[in-house]
């Protein structure tokens, strides 16, 4: 088999698994946002908690749902690497790098996807033809 066919598997499996990961941190935001009381959460840009919170949801969420299916990719990569960066150098940079770490690990693997792009097994791969 074709080495672009190995490199199109694994970049399949990076966006599936990074998503699927992804989406477990995003989506429980969406219940934060529309729960009783106040909302609490860092808020780097002075936009207020609320907007914050709706912009990492819609980059945890709606961006990395575009990444799993492989439509936008690079773009949506965007956000996702902006949030986590974010979250790693202001929401946690008081904590200890174990809690860094895996906001630094998605950030690697979105950049990665922004590098490469989304393979053949995705949306974006299927309009080339």
């Amino acid at each position: 088999m074709k080495n672009s066919y190995w490199n199109d598997l694994a970049l399949l499996v990076i966006r599936l698994g990074a998503g699927g990961m992804m989406l477990t941190h995003g989506i429980p935001k969406i219940g934060r946002l529309f729960g009783e009381g106040p909302v609490k959460f860092s808020d780097p840009f002075g936009l207020g908690p609320e907007i914050s919170l709706g912009l990492a949801i819609i980059a945890e969420v709606f961006c990395t749902i575009l990444v799993m299916v492989g439509f936008k990719t690079r773009l949506a990569t965007i956000p996702l690497i902006l949030t986590m960066l974010t979250a790693a150098f202001y929401a946690h940079w008081n904590d200890p790098f174990g809690k860094k770490e895996l906001p630094l690990l998605f950030a690697c693997v979105f950049l990665g996807i922004l590098a490469f792009g989304a393979g053949k097994y995705a949306i974006d791969g299927m309009r080339k033809k």
